[in-house]
């Protein structure tokens, strides 16, 4: 009988496996950190005086030279749902964005200022998980690099895929930690935030999917990196088997 065993090029396929699912969670991850969409929308603000040379629906016009007068402001106030326009806005875990209404660019501050008191702890911690998953992401990464291009033992190689098995399985639970967290600081900031920031409407961007999309691979290099492991210590123990059956059958009926 031939020995049963996994190919040395189908190990090196899941090492392959492995390491590009890891390594497109590690690219999302830092993207998805480093960017200001993790949440999107439309704040609902009172519309502006027209002035100087301002034209167009958004801004108010009125033709009264003096703008300011109280019965001007309160005739402006009864005109209906006109008086306000919607101005898009983006969020992060670093900084919150907003359109200028007439003119061109952005007005950015940051989000942690942003949020309540009370939930600022929750949002470092949130930072924090979010660091030590992209510095887990890369470990695993590099550990994968090591065992593909590691051509000693065999043994050797399997304690570098166990540990690379952990480090990505910790990974992802740190970066499910930290989406929730963070999730849940947006939501109360929504609520108790700023009368100036908070949103009419809103959504999650690409960011947070990206993010989930990161632990999504993250956590399918972890199961590809633990099957490659649990087949290979199989695969030793058949053929351990079988190397003790052949020497039982040798011993048995000596060759004379």
């Amino acid at each position: 009988r031939m020995p049963v065993s996994v190919p040395a090029a189908d190990r090196w396929q899941r090492s392959s496996a492995a390491f590009s699912l890891g390594f497109f969670s590690l690219v999302f991850s830092i993207t998805a950190f480093s960017s200001s969409y993790w949440c999107e929308g439309t704040r609902k603000v009172v519309k502006p005086f027209c002035t100087g040379q301002s034209r167009g629906d958004h801004c108010i016009h009125f033709n009264s030279p003096d703008s300011n007068n109280s019965n001007a402001v309160q005739y402006i106030w009864e005109t209906g749902d006109d008086k306000f326009v919607d101005r898009k806005f983006h969020a992060g875990i670093w900084y919150s964005c907003e359109e200028i209404i007439n003119e061109e660019g952005e007005k950015c501050r940051s989000f942690i200022s942003l949020t309540p008191a009370a939930d600022r702890g929750v949002l470092w911690l949130s930072i924090i998980a979010e660091l030590l998953y992209i510095i887990l992401l890369l470990t695993g990464a590099i550990l994968m690099t090591v065992e593909m291009c590691y051509y000693s033992t065999v043994i050797d190689g399997l304690k570098i895929n166990a540990f690379s098995a952990v480090v990505t399985v910790l990974a992802g639970l740190l970066g499910m930690v930290a989406h929730m967290m963070y999730t849940t600081v947006f939501q109360m900031t929504v609520n108790l935030g700023p009368e100036d920031w908070r949103p009419h409407t809103w959504d999650y961007g690409w960011s947070y999917r990206l993010a989930w999309a990161s632990f999504a691979c993250c956590m399918a290099a972890a199961v590809t990196t633990i099957n490659k492991y649990t087949k290979t210590i199989l695969e030793f123990k058949h053929k351990r088997k079988m190397l003790e059956r052949s020497l039982k059958i040798k011993y048995k009926f000596p060759v004379h």
